[in-house]
């Protein structure tokens, strides 16, 4: 198992009000180069969280995840500044496929799911495709990565929950918006489960095949200590996932109505 680098924190962006991005130099070599929908665990020398990654610069060798603080962990993360260490692991997991040359595909993010979906849009135009993507939020201050994502040239739909930002409704709603008059050869999702299980069920319903990137507990991350296994598939949200397909997520039951806890009950949505 990797044990995790102490790296300084080179770089800390703060996007919203509650949501920081935190970079850091990265060695883009062998096990250590990224992919699009893969993890880090990041260690604060008292616990250990998976975090999507967010920032991958090839150019400069950088790597960064973004985080809400929202608990104990994410809140001491938050109190950092730069020059300050944290210990990395990673890149795990099964990422995205990007390879979508001649295709539109259609990305929902929904708050710090946001997350994945720089490095998934670059490297799908990079592969010759068009990406539309959906940033969702509660307001319009929460709203991540607009700019970032249309300097790249990537076709941007914002939606809030509160209609601070043009459209009002859930990401969900934004998606059966634009499906009225879009044609989209596949989807990519990412957010709370909540929200990404009627979006699934409404891309089922439109034959469009998609992508979800789904978070469970972990403690190795490399598929040993079964922490993040999923109903009775034997599928590791660390090793098989975290990005599934929408063939897998049928047979996923749980999808959409439960987590576990670190005990193992069952948290319900």
């Amino acid at each position: 198992m990797k044990s995790p680098e102490v790296l300084e924190i080179k770089e800390i962006i703060e996007e919203t009000p509650t949501i920081k991005t935190f970079i850091f130099d990265w060695e883009m070599e062998g096990e250590n180069i990224p992919y699009p929908g893969q993890f880090l665990m990041v260690w604060n020398f008292k616990d250990e969280k998976p975090m999507s990654i967010s920032h991958m610069n090839f150019k400069n060798n950088e790597i960064g995840f973004t985080v809400k603080a929202i608990g104990p962990f994410t809140n001491n993360i938050h109190t950092l500044k730069e020059g300050d260490n944290l210990g990395i692991r990673g890149p795990f997991g099964n990422g995205f496929n990007c390879d979508f040359k001649d295709k539109h595909v259609l990305a929902v993010g929904g708050g710090v799911g946001m997350g994945p979906f720089i490095p998934f849009s670059e490297e799908c135009i990079n592969n010759g495709g068009e990406v539309d993507v959906i940033s969702a939020a509660t307001t319009k201050d929460e709203l991540l990565f607009v700019e970032e994502l249309e300097d790249l040239g990537v076709n941007v739909y914002t939606c809030t929950d509160d209609g601070t930002c043009g459209f009002k409704g859930f990401a969900t709603d934004r998606v059966n918006d634009l499906l009225k008059t879009n044609h989209y050869d596949s989807a990519a999702v990412c957010g709370p489960e909540v929200m990404m299980k009627p979006i699934f069920d409404l891309l089922e319903e439109n034959n469009i095949p998609a992508q979800y990137d789904i978070g469970r507990y972990m403690k190795c991350a490399i598929g040993i200590c079964g922490q993040c296994c999923v109903d009775n598939t034997g599928w590791r949200v660390c090793k098989d996932g975290p990005v599934f397909s929408e063939k897998q997520l049928r047979q996923i039951t749980e999808f959409g109505k439960y987590q576990r806890e670190p005990s193992g009950i069952k948290q319900y949505y």
